[in-house]
């Protein structure tokens, strides 16, 4: 027979004690559950793979090395090859097929934007719980107000809706862009927009530190720099007088400002004791401008191409809140620009991924604590308005699998199948280094390359000939998610949008 234990019999003054000891113990541990940390997402523009310190470049970037070496170095991290394209996908976790801004970018005069009916990030992020702010470059649309960034999820606006303007005047062809909210913001001129921007981001921290909300803070920092063109106070480009390369030379003195801007925005968020809850991520939006004095070496290509110098990304996670065992830490898994929206809202935010169509994955765990990548393939485009004349083409495939005249990249595990016409896919090595440039050998025609991207980061052996059965895979992967894709919207500039028409200024004109 089963013993049973007698019951203790506790005096009613223990029970009301050790009830209130319970209450108070629950309590605690509620008061003591992890807050939603803060999130600054820093993009720069135009920034080479090789021109960060931690890759051996001759740029020193004292404040960014400290950051990434004490948190995680994202080292097969990809993004898109321009500018409006990766901050499409960031803030819709969407590859560019879903969104129809497959080909090129939004110019400023073209009535397009990133689709209305997307969910942003910023709105998720909003929805969450979060004070949402924006300083820097948008680039997503802006020919109706529906588009701008103050009605895509953003408390606080300051920065400009196009591209390529003056970073002392803010002029774009002699015409104002740059805005505060959405008024024009006319007061800045003669003020460099790295130094402004940090200015107003250090201004945000200062206030959001001073409030008694305990909302956590959003703040998407997509600067100006490194983009053409080529400006910048000039002490900036004193210790790097010995580049004889005046492109270059004036490209580093713009790195030396965005580094120094990162440093002082860390710093102000230490100083105001918010850096102890802050999560920072660091990434730019494609591959260096090798003519305006970036550089990606050692990889194959530059902006604008689909080979890996134009979308193999600069970008690391630094944070306290990391463990322990990650810190100083490089990941090889595989992270794209598109899971940043899931990973911050889900992973980081705590929100809810609901009416979200994502391609992103959330890689929180890749990032905090190691895990592998629940991403093994990604699309890094498909653009049917770009393609090689049939005339100058040399087929490779025996079968119709894919329109290989199509310019088009995918990765799926080691490989990389690259199909039409990537753009340049020179080698170039920092200006100085007294290395070649090299040229390669693709007879003319050519279309298709295959890579093991792993074994051969930098794409100098083409293995399409050896390997058709990977080609014939990777041809009709691409056929599916061409199959799945929107139309091109790449609508024609429309003259409503000249400048002239609103008192000199880039603006709406629906």
């Amino acid at each position: 027979m089963a013993m049973t234990q007698p019951r203790t019999a506790y005096p009613a003054t223990f029970l009301g004690t050790f009830g209130l000891l319970l209450v108070a113990c629950v309590f605690h541990l509620v008061q003591c559950q992890p807050q939603q940390p803060n999130i600054v997402f820093i993009l720069a523009d135009d920034y080479g793979f090789h021109d960060i310190g931690y890759h051996g470049s001759e740029i020193k970037t004292p404040n960014m090395d400290r950051l990434a070496a004490r948190g995680v170095k994202l080292e097969n991290y990809y993004v898109q090859p321009i500018c409006t394209p990766t901050r499409s996908q960031l803030m819709s976790g969407r590859y560019q097929i879903h969104t129809g801004l497959q080909h090129f970018l939004i110019t400023p005069e073209m009535p397009s934007c990133l689709p209305l009916d997307d969910i942003t990030l910023a709105q998720k992020m909003k929805e969450a719980g979060y004070a949402t702010h924006m300083i820097g470059k948008w680039h997503l649309g802006f020919y109706k107000k529906a588009c701008w960034p103050t009605r895509r999820g953003f408390d606080t606006y300051f920065g400009y809706l196009t591209g390529s303007e003056e970073y002392f005047t803010h002029l774009r062809e002699k015409a104002l862009d740059f805005r505060e909210q959405e008024e024009p913001a006319r007061n800045y001129s003669g003020l460099y927009s790295t130094q402004l921007f940090t200015q107003k981001a250090q201004g945000i921290l200062e206030q959001h530190s001073n409030q008694s909300s305990d909302k956590p803070l959003f703040l998407y920092l997509p600067f100006q720099a490194v983009h053409e063109p080529l400006e910048v106070p000039p002490h900036y480009t004193q210790p790097y007088a010995h580049i004889k390369d005046k492109h270059r030379r004036q490209y580093a003195g713009m790195v030396a400002c965005l580094d120094e801007a990162v440093g002082n925005i860390t710093r102000t968020m230490d100083q105001l004791g918010l850096w102890k809850n802050t999560v920072l991520i660091f990434s730019t939006d494609n591959g260096g401008q090798v003519y305006a004095g970036g550089n990606n070496w050692p990889l194959r290509g530059w902006k604008g191409s689909l080979w890996e110098g134009g979308v193999h990304g600069v970008g690391f996670v630094s944070s306290p809140l990391l463990p322990a065992k990650v810190q100083g830490t490089i990941t090889k898994e595989l992270i794209h620009v598109s899971d940043w929206y899931p990973t911050l809202v889900a992973g980081l935010a705590g929100g809810s991924l609901n009416g979200s169509k994502l391609d992103g994955f959330n890689v929180w765990d890749t990032i905090s604590n190691g895990y592998p990548s629940p991403r093994h393939e990604l699309l890094h485009n498909i653009d049917p308005l770009t393609i090689v004349k049939p005339a100058n083409a040399t087929k490779v495939m025996g079968s119709k699998i894919f329109n290989e005249t199509i310019r088009a990249a995918i990765r799926s595990g080691d490989w990389k199948l690259i199909t039409g016409d990537p753009g340049n896919g020179r080698w170039i090595p920092p200006p100085g280094s007294g290395i070649q440039a090299h040229i390669p050998a693709d007879p003319p025609g050519k279309m298709v390359w295959l890579f093991n991207i792993t074994a051969d980061p930098n794409e100098h052996q083409d293995l399409s000939s050896q390997r058709p059965d990977i080609v014939e895979r990777l041809m009709q992967r691409l056929q599916c998610y061409y199959d799945g894709s929107l139309p091109v919207f790449y609508p024609g500039s429309d003259p409503r949008a000249d400048p002239k028409y609103h008192n000199n200024t880039w603006s709406n004109w629906e």
